[in-house]
């Protein structure tokens, strides 16, 4: 590496690092409308928690040499910090009917938090890491900011859970106060998990196999399957108070199915991603499929009204628009052999 390659790799890392920022609450907030476009001002809020926060997983888990599995524990850390600390909406009785869904286990409510860390290991952690490490492929298993970036993103993440704390709550929970002991058990928890996802959960194989890899129509369209069937199963939809229209404990079954299907997807992904002929253009055609699919699930979930479904619409188009862009720079990186043998192939940490 040159001199002048060598000065600007720093500057280049810092623009990876603030794409992840960026993107995180973008696909999360807006492109499924919880954060409705009419109020988009509002992301600016949430990129504290939710970019911060994400890069914070992403350097943790890059630094300790770790892959996939440590990140998916580490999402479920921020899942507890945001849900449980922050909007505390896995123990409260009223905050987004959340209470209402069954299975209220002991003040905790389950399907609630079950659906939620799902959907923040998928569309909070994974993909925006996923398409940040795409379109910069040269420093995609490296740190994206140094030691001082490191505590930064903490901080500011803590930073963000305390926002949310003082802005959410106060006005769609007043009154509400998450049980000391709950706040005690979730902090140990976070701690533990954090620990064990950057000393026990091992790093990624370098194996390859000649596992066959289905076709990118294909792998798009099951994404999009898969995702809208997780929204049926775990969320309320078209007007039902609990998901898949249960009644009661009978939560379980769909929540018992919604496992069964991510644990089954889990394994047929970490198998294929194996495989010598996995690309990255192979894990866009998934990440579009589930990408267009949560922005149509979110018309049914999150949209109340016309303007907000019309502005989820417009999503999907640029998120198609968006995803074509990639793939064309990712062929045009193969065409010309700029690729590295690590980025042709899979994924292997983030």
């Amino acid at each position: 590496m040159s001199a002048t390659e060598t000065r600007r790799a720093p500057r280049y890392r810092r623009g990876a690092a603030w794409t992840l920022v960026v993107l995180t609450p973008l696909i999360a907030e807006l492109a499924l409308g919880s954060t409705p476009v009419r109020m988009a001002w509002l992301v600016l809020l949430w990129v504290p928690v939710y970019g911060a926060g994400v890069l914070l997983i992403r350097e943790l888990a890059v630094r300790r040499g770790r892959g996939w599995p440590s990140i998916l524990v580490l999402a479920a850390c921020y899942e507890l910090l945001e849900d449980g600390l922050g909007l505390q909406a896995l123990t409260s009785p009223r905050l987004y009917d959340a209470a209402d869904w069954g299975a209220r286990v002991l003040g905790f409510n389950l399907p609630y938090w079950f659906a939620n860390t799902a959907y923040h290991a998928v569309f909070t952690v994974v993909i925006p890491i996923a398409l940040t490490r795409m379109l910069f492929p040269s420093h995609r298993d490296r740190p994206y900011v140094g030691r001082p970036g490191l505590w930064t993103a903490g901080i500011v993440m803590a930073l963000g859970v305390l926002v949310l704390r003082v802005s959410v709550p106060p006005s769609e929970d007043p009154g509400y106060q998450a049980p000391l002991p709950f706040v005690i058990g979730c902090l140990a928890l976070v701690l533990v998990l954090a620990v064990l996802a950057l000393t026990v959960v091992p790093p990624p194989s370098p194996l390859r196999t000649d596992a066959a890899v289905p076709g990118r129509t294909a792998l798009a369209l099951g994404a999009g399957a898969a995702t809208l069937v997780f929204f049926f199963l775990t969320f309320p939809v078209l007007g039902a108070t609990q998901p898949a229209f249960t009644h009661g404990m009978w939560v379980l079954t769909p929540l018992a199915l919604a496992l069964a299907g991510i644990a089954w997807g889990c394994r047929a992904l970490a198998r294929i991603s194996r495989s010598a002929a996995w690309t990255d253009r192979d894990a866009l055609a998934l990440i579009a499929g589930a990408l267009v699919a949560h922005s149509l699930g979110g018309m049914v979930i999150m949209a109340d009204n016309a303007v907000d479904r019309i502005g989820l619409a417009a999503i999907t188009v640029l998120t198609v628009a968006g995803v074509g862009l990639v793939d064309r720079r990712l062929r045009r990186a193969d065409q010309a052999g700029t690729t590295t043998p690590a980025s042709r192939r899979r994924t292997r940490a983030s």
